[in-house]
Order: C-alpha cells, then structure tokens, then sequence
C-alpha cells in the first residue's frame, strides 16, 4: 500500500493543458488510468454546466428587424385622372345640364283635374229582414271597383272620349316647342293609348276600394273636360254593369214564368176544345143532375105502375082509366130509355163506355189545368222575389271629389325631374368607371 503510495507519487502529475501521450499511458497503471478517465468526465460535466448556465444568463440576440420600404412618393394628376374628369364633365354634367335647358326652356306648363270615386253597392232588406232589424244598407264591391280600375286603361274608353273631345288636339297643342311631352297627333290608337297612360294616372287603394284619377292636359278647362267625361263613361258603365246583373238575377225566373204560361194556356185551351166538342160544361155536373133525372123518373115508373095494378083490381078490363095509366107508364119508361142512353146505358141494360170515357177524358185534362195553375202560381210568385230581390240590389258611382279646375301649373314637375335623370346619370357614368378600373387593375 506504501508501495504503491511511493509509486504515485513519482509519477509526475501532467499538466492541465497538454494532452497525454502514447508514452505517458503506458507509464501509468490501470488505477491511474481509471482515475484520469473520471477527472476527465468530471471537467466535461462541469463544463457543460458552465455553458448552460451562460446561455440561461446571456438573453439571446434579437432577430434583425426587416428592410424597411422607401417612403411613397407624393401623389401626382396622371392622365387618366383627367380622363376620369372629362368624362364625368361630357356624361353626367353635360346631359344634366341639357335636361335642365329643356325643362325650364321647352317645356310646357301642363295643368292636373283630379277626381275621386268609389263603387258603391246598396242592399236594402226585405220586408221581414227591415222588421227584424236585419239589413245592410251600404257596401262597396271591390270586384266591381277592380273591372272599372281596368277599364279606365282600357283602348275602349281611350277611344271613346278621343271621340267626344279629340284628345290628338288637345295633347298636341305644344307641338314641335315641347316634343317630349306633347303628343304626335299622327299617331294611331295605340300610340294615343300609350301617352294616355303619361297623361292619365290613376291610384287605386284596393283595400277601401277608392279609386283616384289624375288628368294632365295644357290648358286647365282641357283637363277638367277629360276628367269629367271619365267619371261619366265610369258612371255609365257601372250602370251597365248593374242592369246585367239584375237581368241575370231574374233571367232564370222568366224562363219558369214564361213556361208556366204557355203550360197553363195549353191546359185551358184543351178544357175548351173538349167542352165546345161535347157541348158540356163539366160532366160530373152533367152525371149528376142526369142521376138525378133519371131517379125522379125511376119513382114515377113505380107510382104509375102501381096504379095500373090498382086499376085493373077494381076496374073493368075497357076502363078508360086503365088505359090512361098505360099510357102514363109508357111515356116514362120512354124518357127512362132516353136518359138512359144519355148515361151510357143500352136499352138491354148493359154499360156503355160513350160517358165513362167523356169523364174520364174530362178527369185528365181538369187535373192537367190544376197542375198548370199550381205551377203558374209558383213561377209567378218566384219571379216577384227575384225581381224584389233586384230592385234591392243596385250598384252606382259616387264620387268623394268631383273634378277639379287647376289655377296654377304644377307639372311637369321640373327639379324631380332633374334629381332624378342626373342621379340615374351619375350612377351610370361611376358603375362605368369602377368597371373600367376593375378591368385595368386585372391587367
């Protein structure tokens, strides 16, 4: 132990720095061998530490910022600044500017008549309805005010009032100072009707069912005259419309009357013709009193032969009296024949059908008569009710504003006018640059 103590210490210790050499290992012994190779591994941890221990302490370096751009330059008017500019100048100022020398140098001053209408629609109760207290008086029929809503634009009544009052004169007055508004009189009915929906326009609140038309025209008494035949031709109409719907309401119940009618005059006529044909009245009448005849007769047969009987007990057999009686029962038992064969009987007694049928034909046609006049009856009585009921219901026109007379001009209605052609203009020249840009930038 000494020993190797002694041996240690002779080696001589290497220096830090210089690295060991194939010689020195081979004078160092395994222990020391060993030893070198933990002092070794206790420097590399220590070192190790050492360098963690420094990046924890040393922030690292922060990342260099980036290359900053040149500041832009100031902006200049290129030439497609000026492009922009002329064309706002040649396509929004430019037409706005020649709409507005049109509207306050061209164009003429036209007057408005406005009327103001509904359809109105009375319904007064029956007389059990006004008693129970059931009844609408007034109403509005908005199927109606829809019809006359579509006739006012209608070609019909366009031509109609063209006829009275030659509206191609009368809204074609300017003539060539105001051809915008004006209209060309050389136009046909369709053209007329294409202006009369500028000149004309009509407001209809569908829920009320109120309508309301307004008419321009250059002179004012122009257009109260067309506003006024308006509501006239509306009026008439409505009226129209009213008698179709009171002929419809009683049409059918004229038909029934009419055939009830004729049913009852044929019943009456057969009656007649079978009375003239067989000189009488009515056979049951006629059956009867001859029934009756014929009894009466039956009951003196039997009283003059009972007294024939008599006769020939108590008398000679040349007795006048006798003979008398005879003759008496003979006379009857001839108007029992007769009044027989009236009956339909034959002399042997056996019945004949000559009067049966005469009432039974009679029967028939009475009951035919019967069944006419019940029916003529029924139809006459339906046909009142329906032409009550028509009277009841009536549709007219009445008018909440007469036409008016216009004092001042309001129309055309110029700065509008201008707002909004110059707003649609500038919409389109912008929509036109942005797209015109959009497609430079795809470029």
């Amino acid at each position: 132990m000494s020993s190797s103590h002694n041996h240690m210490a002779n080696i001589p210790a290497p220096a830090s720095n210089r690295p060991v050499s194939a010689a020195d290992v081979h004078e160092i012994g395994p222990a020391d061998e060993a030893a070198a190779r933990q002092a070794e591994q206790r420097k590399r941890k220590k070192a190790r530490k050492e360098a963690a221990q420094q990046a924890v302490e040393v922030p690292a370096p922060a990342p260099a910022p980036p290359p900053s751009s040149p500041p832009a330059r100031p902006a200049r008017v290129r030439r497609r600044h000026w492009g922009v500019l002329l064309s706002f100048v040649l396509l929004v100022m430019l037409p706005s500017g020649g709409v507005a020398w049109y509207l306050w140098e061209r164009a003429v001053d036209q007057y408005a008549s406005t009327v103001a209408f509904s359809v109105r629609k009375e319904e007064a109760g029956s007389a059990v309805e006004l008693l129970g207290g059931i009844t609408e008086l007034s109403g509005s029929s908005s199927s109606d005010t829809d019809i006359l809503y579509e006739f006012i634009q209608s070609q019909q009544l366009v031509s109609d009032i063209d006829a009275l009052l030659d509206l191609d004169t009368i809204w074609s007055l300017p003539g060539d100072a105001d051809p915008f508004f004006s209209y060309d009189a050389t136009g046909t009915i369709e053209d007329l009707v294409g202006h009369w929906e500028r000149k004309v326009r009509i407001y209809y609140d569908s829920g009320s069912g109120l309508i309301e038309v307004r008419v321009l025209a250059f002179r004012p008494d122009d257009a109260t005259a067309i506003a006024t035949a308006i509501y006239d031709r509306s009026s008439a109409m409505i009226n129209e419309l009213s008698d179709i719907a009171r002929e419809d309401s009683i049409r059918y119940a004229r038909a029934d009357l009419t055939q009830a009618e004729d049913r009852l005059r044929d019943a009456r006529a057969a009656v007649t013709e079978f009375r003239n044909l067989n000189q009488m009245v009515d056979p049951e009448t006629d059956i009867a009193t001859q029934a009756g005849l014929l009894g009466s007769l039956q009951s003196q047969l039997s009283e003059a032969l009972i007294e024939v009987n008599l006769l020939r007990d108590i008398a000679r057999d040349n007795d006048p009296r006798i003979e008398q009686a005879e003759r008496r029962v003979r006379v009857v038992e001839e108007m029992i024949s007769q009044e027989r064969r009236k009956l339909g009987f034959g002399d042997d007694g056996a019945e004949g059908e000559v009067f049966a049928n005469l009432v039974g034909e009679f029967e028939r046609l009475a009951a035919d008569r019967e069944f006419a006049e019940r029916s003529y009856t029924g139809a006459l009585a339906s046909y009142d009710s329906a032409v009550a009921e028509a009277r009841r219901q009536s549709r007219y026109l009445a008018a909440h504003v007469l036409p008016t007379e216009a004092q001042r001009a309001d129309y055309p209605k110029r700065w509008t006018l201008l707002g909004l052609v110059s707003l649609f203009i500038f919409l389109a020249w912008a929509i036109a640059v942005l797209v015109a840009y959009a497609l430079r930038d795809r470029r």
